[in-house]
C-alpha cells in the first residue's frame, strides 16, 4: 500500500468553486427544478426518475454553502480521536483496500417540505430531492477497523470541506455530522469515490463523500475530509439545530435528529396534465430506510386501493420499481379529470399516513402521492 497510511493529519487543499453559474446551467439544462444558484440547490421533477439508478446529471443537489473544488492528487482524509491509530490516507491508499459497490437511496430530508400545512420554512422542496444511484467505494468499516475503535467511543463524527456561516453568525463553520459506532460499523456504509461507474463528479463529493444506506442524505457527507471518534455526544449545528424534527409537546419543544428514510412511492408516469385514452401505465418508485417495499398500491379517484406490480426482487437500499396497468375506458365517465394516488408499504410493515406529522423544520414529508391527469 505505498508503504501504507500516513500517520498524521495534513491541512486540505481547498479552494471554492470559482463559476456558481456554469453548474446552475448544467443542472437545468439537464432538467433540474432550480431553486438556488448559491448554494446550489436543484430538485428532479419525479417524471425523470423511472429509472433504477439516477444519472448524475440529474440527480438532486442539496448544499448549505459554496462547493469546494478538491485536488484529487492532494487529498487527504484524516482519522483521529479516539482510535489506536490514527491515519492520513490518499485517495489512491483508500483504493487500495479494494471496492465494493451498492445501489441505495439518497434522499434529502425535506423533500416534500412544500406540501406541509401550515407552510414549513426550509428550502422549498416538491417531491423530487431524491435519487437512487449506484455508489463504489470502501467500507467505512473496513477502515475504522483499521484505525482501531477504543473502549468507550460512542460517536464518529464526519466533516466535510465545505463551509461557511449559518444563521447570521459571522463564525464559519464546516459541514458536519455523525453516526453512532453502531451505525458506523453496520449500517453499510461507503466512503464513496464512483457514482454510477464513474468517478465521483464535484457537485456530488468529489473526490469521496460518505454514502449511508437507509438514512437520510444529511448523513452522506460530500467531500469528506475527516473522520473524529469520541465519547462525547455530538451537538453540532448540522446535528443539533438544524435537520431535527421539532414537535410541541406538552407545551415544550422536543427535538430529535432526522434518521431513516420514511417509506413512500411516488408516481413518475403519468405526468401531471397528461392527457391519455385507453390502456395505460401507472409506474414508478417507492423505497423505505427501515426494510424493502413489499407492496405499492395506486387508487383511483378515491377508489379502493389496487396492488401494483413489483420489478424484480426488493432492493436492500435502492428503490423499487413499479407499474399498475390501467384500462381508462372501462371507468364510469371515462373522460374527464383522473386523480391517481400511490401509497407504498415496506417490509417492517410501515405504511404512508395521508398526512404526515407536522413539524416546524418540515423533515420526513412522505405524503401519498398524487397526479392528476386528463382522459379523453
Amino acid at each position: 500500500m505505498n508503504g501504507g497510511p500516513r500517520r498524521m493529519a495534513s491541512r486540505d487543499s481547498l479552494t471554492l468553486l470559482a463559476g456558481p453559474d456554469i453548474r446552475w446551467r448544467e443542472a437545468l439544462r439537464a432538467g433540474l427544478v432550480g431553486h438556488s444558484r448559491e448554494p446550489l440547490n436543484c430538485e428532479t421533477p419525479p417524471p425523470l426518475l423511472g429509472a433504477d439508478v439516477t444519472p448524475a446529471s440529474r440527480f438532486f443537489r442539496r448544499n448549505h454553502f459554496p462547493i469546494p473544488e478538491l485536488d484529487a492528487g492532494t487529498w487527504r482524509l484524516a482519522i483521529g480521536g479516539m482510535v489506536r491509530s490514527p491515519l492520513i490516507l490518499s485517495l489512491a491508499e483508500l483504493r487500495q483496500f479494494g471496492s465494493q459497490s451498492l445501489e441505495a437511496v439518497l434522499e434529502c430530508a425535506g423533500n416534500g417540505r412544500t406540501l406541509f400545512s401550515p407552510p414549513a420554512a426550509g428550502e422549498p422542496w416538491g417531491l423530487g430531492a431524491v435519487g437512487s444511484a449506484k455508489w463504489t467505494g470502501v467500507r467505512l468499516a473496513e477502515i475504522l477497523d483499521l484505525a482501531g475503535i477504543e473502549p468507550g467511543a460512542s460517536e464518529v463524527i464526519f466533516r466535510g470541506a465545505d463551509r461557511g456561516p449559518v444563521d447570521g453568525s459571522p463564525e464559519v463553520i464546516a459541514f458536519e455530522r455523525s453516526l453512532t459506532v453502531g451505525e458506523a460499523m453496520q449500517s453499510g456504509a461507503l466512503l464513496a469515490y464512483a457514482m454510477n461507474g464513474e468517478p465521483m463528479s464535484v457537485t456530488h463529493g468529489h473526490p469521496v463523500r460518505l454514502v449511508v444506506p437507509g438514512l437520510y442524505a444529511v448523513a452522506s457527507v460530500k467531500w469528506l475530509t475527516g473522520i473524529i471518534v469520541t465519547d462525547q455526544p455530538f451537538d453540532g449545528y448540522f446535528q443539533s439545530v438544524h435537520y431535527v424534527y421539532e414537535w410541541e409537546r406538552g407545551g415544550a419543544a422536543v427535538r430529535e435528529p432526522v434518521g431513516a428514510q420514511r417509506v413512500r412511492a411516488m408516481i413518475t408516469e403519468p405526468g401531471a396534465g397528461d392527457e391519455l385514452e385507453g390502456t395505460f401505465a401507472v409506474r414508478g418508485v417507492a423505497w423505505s430506510g427501515a426494510a424493502p417495499v413489499t407492496l405499492v398500491e395506486v387508487s383511483l379517484d378515491g377508489g379502493p386501493w389496487r396492488p401494483a406490480d413489483l420489478a424484480g426482487e426488493p432492493g436492500a437500499h435502492g428503490w423499487q420499481q413499479w407499474e399498475l396497468r390501467v384500462a381508462a375506458g372501462a371507468r364510469k365517465g371515462a373522460q374527464g379529470e383522473l386523480r391517481i394516488r400511490a401509497r407504498a408499504t415496506d417490509g417492517a410493515g410501515r405504511t404512508q399516513a395521508g398526512r404526515p406529522e407536522w413539524n416546524r423544520l418540515g423533515y420526513g414529508g412522505n405524503f401519498i402521492h398524487e397526479v392528476r391527469v386528463r382522459l379523453r
